[in-house]
């Protein structure tokens, strides 16, 4: 069976060092030396000032909006992985959809202005597929209305825009390490920010607001990342430039394979593809269909990220309807992309689309 993604697996002998290191200590979570050295690592790596790594992406959002002390509206994009809006109504904030564009995928700017209101706080764009947002608008826009800005940046591990790290951007970033994703530890997210107090802040909110052992110096959760999750990172680290690699080739064979047949994404010229994600349109979604029925009789289950929009979703109880963002859903299709894919699978792939096409 062929999935969309498949979990990256690192080697064993390495890890297994690691977790030989854990026993030895004891030490199994709590700001233990792995997860030290993973955060001085990737810091290192993507070229940031404070990386905080947390129990999962949906955590890092929901402490960034809990750091930012946020009320009210948020403006975000209703084309995302419904954690972007469900951290949101979990924090008591109330989400407003701006329509996306219908070529980057990622949210207009001229959309959001059209919808800020005096109860909005913050704006939370989303680097689709690992595409930047339109950076500048969406700064001079928050400046001009004094709002904050989360970038949801899930998918944008290793991207740079303009020569620096896409993280360097906004008061607070997010990365989410799922098991999935092209860097993982197995469960894991960061909380990223160049602001000194709000790493400070963040640090306090993740062990409870407990700084030492008879002391609680505010409200917190438990949102640390383990010892073994870290391993796993740090193991993973050490072969990113693999596995960048591999995917990069895969992404490229289906861009020349399907070019004419299907539409792609269009990426931003100032910035790096991480190759993370190979999205594909279909004319319609009857065709979408098809080709992933003939995909599915063939044992290859593509994803329909993200459907649907989720100015759709039902607890949400809104009016609003993002015309762009529901066509691209009912459009789009992710296609397997991961190290490991062999070039007769990906060739298979391309000829059912190919001849589901037609």
């Amino acid at each position: 069976m062929i999935n969309v993604t498949k979990a990256y697996l690192p080697n064993k002998a390495k890890y297994k060092a690691y977790i030989d290191s854990i026993y030895e200590s004891g030490w199994l979570t709590n700001n233990g030396d792995l997860l030290k050295e993973l955060e001085v690592r990737l810091q290192a790596h993507l070229g940031v000032k404070h990386l905080i790594l947390v129990a999962n992406g949906s955590l890092a959002l929901q402490l960034a909006y809990k750091a930012l002390d946020l009320k009210g509206e948020v403006i975000t994009t209703p084309f995302s992985f419904v954690a972007t809006t469900s951290t949101l109504v979990w924090e008591g904030l109330k989400p407003v959809f701006a329509d996306i564009n219908p070529r980057s995928f990622n949210l207009d700017p001229v959309q959001i202005e059209q919808h800020i209101t005096p109860h909005t706080s913050a704006i939370v764009p989303v680097h689709v597929f690992c595409n930047p947002c339109d950076i500048e608008a969406i700064q001079h826009i928050a400046q001009k209305h004094n709002l904050k800005v989360v970038y949801d940046g899930a998918h944008a591990f290793g991207v740079n825009y303009k020569g620096q790290s896409v993280f360097n951007y906004g008061d607070i970033s997010i990365l989410s390490f799922h098991a999935t994703k092209l860097f993982h530890t197995i469960e894991g997210g960061a909380v990223i920010t160049n602001d000194d107090e709000l790493a400070k802040k963040i640090r306090l909110f993740i062990n409870f607001g407990i700084t030492g052992p008879i002391t609680i110096e505010g409200l917190g959760t438990n949102a640390k990342m383990n010892e073994f999750e870290a391993a796993m990172g740090l193991c993973v680290l050490d072969e990113i430039e693999t596995i960048s690699a591999q995917r990069k080739h895969i992404w490229q064979t289906y861009q020349t394979q399907l070019e004419g047949l299907v539409e792609f994404q269009a990426l931003h010229s100032h910035a790096n593809n991480n190759y993370g994600y190979m999205p594909v349109l279909l004319k319609s979604e009857a065709q979408l269909l098809k080709v992933q029925i003939a995909l599915n009789d063939n044992g290859i289950f593509p994803r329909r990220y993200y459907y649907p929009s989720l100015d759709m979703l039902d607890y949400l109880q809104t009016d609003q309807v993002c015309a762009n963002s529901r066509d691209i859903a009912s459009r789009i299709l992710c296609l397997p992309i991961y190290p490991g894919l062999t070039k007769e699978k990906q060739t298979e792939i391309t000829n059912i689309i190919i001849e589901s096409t037609k």
